[in-house]
């Protein structure tokens, strides 16, 4: 660097003008709003999956202990505790011996009779965690999965 009269001369340093500043800012918005429900039904779509995932996963389990005991759980509950089985292993039906809740944090519906003649009943209530609804608000019930 060259001195003159005792001071260091420093290249001018350029800045961003606030005009440069808000078409970033304006275009990072765009993006974000293009970009983010997408995003956000995304996460939706994979909480709806984890959920159709669990119900079978406790169907399943329901069946197992249906075909031990003769008789279905008349709690989701009685998965991890013992029905008087030789040999029973703690944890049960259910992986990390506890039931899960839904992936919106809330219990599952098990009902036991069924309605409509069927042996038993499991469902979430979805997103909005209330009976009816369409889309991911809807219920999921394990009559109607695949």
């Amino acid at each position: 660097m060259k001195t003159t009269a005792g001071r260091a001369k420093y290249p001018l340093h350029h800045a961003f003008t606030l005009i440069e500043v808000m078409v970033v800012v304006i275009i990072l918005g765009i993006l974000a709003t293009l970009v983010a429900p997408r995003v956000l039904d995304r996460i939706d779509q994979a909480r709806q999956m984890a959920a159709k995932s669990q119900i079978r996963m406790l169907s399943n389990s329901i069946q197992r202990f249906k075909m031990d005991t003769r008789q279905y759980p008349d709690s989701l509950q009685d998965l991890v505790s013992n029905p008087g089985l030789s040999g029973w292993q703690e944890g049960g039906y259910l992986e990390h011996s506890r039931v899960p809740k839904d992936p919106w944090g809330r219990e599952y519906v098990y009902i036991h009779p069924g309605r409509d003649g069927r042996d038993f009943d499991l469902y979430s209530y979805g997103r909005d965690g209330q009976r009816g609804g369409s889309g991911y608000d809807a219920e999921i019930r394990s009559w109607e999965l695949d």
